[in-house]
């Protein structure tokens, strides 16, 4: 394929600044981004003029329906995503759609059933999984330099309590599905995708309804346990380690890892290329290698990702919802689905 995937913007917010800045440090031979929408044109513009992008779009209809994008990248809020993900499946578009991928297994499994029936390709922006720290991570696993896999530790908080689309219920709020989804994904990486057999959860919601804090176990096939903690409460200490039977790995950082603590107890550092303009949130830059694991499936025909796949997805909105309900977290949407 001699000419780039053409990706379109749905939301001018912080993340989708982010990707778009990640995405310019990639080949322009390969990707890129040639249309932005937001709800309101000003928005639009000015991001498009800030990142160099040919068209802006005023409200989401426009962008499904432009010709010139191959591939759309929502990075609205939470509770937008299922609407904008039909829209753009429906309109013919491959879709990568940030994390989670909706607010319950409901809505994601209709996604994943479009995405299928119209041939597309559908991802959700699991990014972490794209770093060469979480690939040497499996592999460790799967050479056995680990032995058997019985334990993972993961915490991650920041004080976020002010922040609307982690505090209102109104926004799909809460740290599960705002910091659960990595949590839960990293368990789910260290044990190979395997569906945990027990899920026990417990947190503390604030008046809205939603939770900020929320310790779980999932417990695995075999005896291997992950715990989780999450916190919009407090900073944590942010680092995922993976025990096994002959040792130990850990990912600092854990959902962007530039530094791993490898079996011989020595750290590893990795680097990011630098960027044109300033990120919002660390290590941004990395979302460049979700952009190229998009591209390459696209050129491949392939209509999911195996790192991310629909299954992946799946499992980790069931694993939130079962969360949810165990921690007293419920949104209007569970009803829809129910």
């Amino acid at each position: 394929m001699g000419s780039p995937l053409r990706w379109g913007i749905a939301s001018a917010g912080k993340i989708s600044h982010d990707f778009a800045t990640a995405v310019g440090t990639l080949p322009a031979t390969d990707h890129q981004v040639v249309a932005v929408a937001a709800r309101k044109l000003p928005d639009a513009e000015k991001f498009a003029t800030l990142h160099g992008i040919g068209t802006a779009h005023e409200g989401y209809l426009a962008l499904a329906k432009d010709p010139n994008v191959d591939v759309v990248y929502i990075g609205a809020v939470n509770n937008a995503h299922y609407e904008l993900g039909l829209l753009m499946l429906e309109h013919g578009k491959h879709v990568l759609c940030e994390k989670p991928l909706c607010l319950n297994e409901g809505q994601s499994k209709r996604l994943v059933k479009l995405a299928a029936e119209r041939n597309l390709f559908l991802m959700e922006a699991i990014w972490s999984r794209f770093f060469p720290f979480y690939r040497q991570l499996r592999d460790r696993i799967e050479r056995g330099d680990l032995g058997e896999v019985r334990e993972v530790e993961v915490e991650f908080g920041f004080v976020l309590s002010d922040v609307d689309r982690l505090r209102l219920k109104s926004l799909g709020g809460g740290t599960v599905l705002d910091l659960g989804v990595y949590t839960i994904q990293v368990c789910l990486w260290a044990f190979g995708g395997t569906a945990p057999e027990k899920v026990v959860a417990s947190g503390v919601i604030n008046d809205e309804g939603v939770d900020l804090e929320v310790t779980a176990e999932l417990h695995f096939p075999g005896g291997g346990i992950a715990r989780m903690k999450t916190s919009a409460l407090q900073r944590l200490k942010n680092t995922a380690v993976v025990r096994g039977s002959k040792g130990s790995v850990t990912l600092h950082d854990f959902w962007c890892p530039l530094v791993l603590t490898d079996v011989d107890g020595k750290q590893r550092v990795d680097m990011l290329p630098k960027a044109r303009h300033p990120f919002n949130f660390q290590n941004s830059c990395g979302l460049r290698y979700e952009a190229e694991e998009v591209r390459q499936c696209i050129v491949a025909g392939r209509l999911q990702s195996t790192t991310v796949s629909h299954g992946d997805s799946l499992l980790i909105a069931r694993i939130q919802d079962e969360i949810r309900k165990q921690v007293g977290v419920v949104f209007a949407e569970d009803e829809q689905f129910a």
